[in-house]
């Protein structure tokens, strides 16, 4: 096993996970169509506060909006490249929707990863203490983990508490930050910060070892634009009647 970036994981592995990363981020950023930006009802009460708090045109607004999207779909992944790298140390393996992110191999670990520590509402968090409850109750000599890659402290302690007006408590759940869970698998105690130092280099290897991969230009805006063209709306009339054709009123945008 290679090991010039980190001693816990072969250089191959490393390589891979950033390579996974990197097709996330190229199909973030393929062809945004217009049909791909409405996937989702677009804002245009929010968008008509950005442009005017922020003083943007028209076209940079539409232009930022396709950014975020992008760069919400890009966090997701961010996620499952940690669950991919600690998936990647010895005796341990990532859970591939077994309901599970990273466990043991003889299942005295079972872990849940979360790329932040605010992402999870009461309903969620509730639903995961019982998850790792389960675990730790159906496997008898495992610790399961509540795993905040990027929390507000360094800590690992019982996860305890009230949570929708009930207490949760286990005697093997426990929550955990991102370094200390680095640590616990890797049995180094920088590990996440020695990630952290290579990422640079070991990217622009990966980087230098592909072919050119362009990526189509987002056709979002120049498609808004002409159909805005056609109606006589302004873009952000026209993403908000495109939007809601069905409201109240709205119709009079036409």
């Amino acid at each position: 096993m290679a090991n010039n970036y980190l001693s816990y994981i072969s250089d191959e592995h490393l390589l891979s996970c950033i390579g996974n990363l990197h097709n996330s981020y190229l199909k973030a950023k393929a062809n945004v169509s217009k049909k791909k930006f409405y996937k989702n009802k677009i804002d245009t009460i929010k968008l008509t506060f950005d442009a005017k708090f922020n003083d943007l045109d028209e076209e940079t607004l539409i232009k930022t909006e396709i950014n975020r999207q992008i760069d919400k779909s890009i966090n997701n992944s961010i996620g499952t490249f940690h669950e991919q790298i600690l998936g990647g140390i010895n005796n341990f393996e990532i859970g591939n929707s077994s309901g599970f992110d990273i466990k043991a191999k003889d299942d005295t670990l079972f872990a849940d990863i979360k790329n932040k520590h605010n992402t999870m509402n009461s309903s969620s968090a509730e639903s995961l203490f019982q998850k790792l409850a389960y675990y730790a109750d159906t496997y008898k000599q495992a610790k399961c983990y509540w795993v905040q890659i990027l929390a507000k402290n360094s800590f690992c302690e019982k996860w305890f508490g009230e949570i929708n007006g009930k207490e949760y408590s286990h005697s093997r759940v426990y929550k955990i930050s991102g370094d200390q869970f680095y640590k616990l698998l890797s049995g180094k105690e920088n590990a996440l910060f020695e990630l952290y130092e290579v990422l640079p280099k070991a990217i622009s290897d990966y980087l230098s070892l592909q072919e050119n991969k362009a990526t189509q230009a987002n056709s979002a805006l120049d498609e808004i634009s002409a159909s805005s063209n056609i109606s006589k709306r302004s873009i952000l009339d026209e993403i908000t009647f495109e939007n809601y054709p069905y409201y109240l009123g709205f119709d009079k945008l036409e």
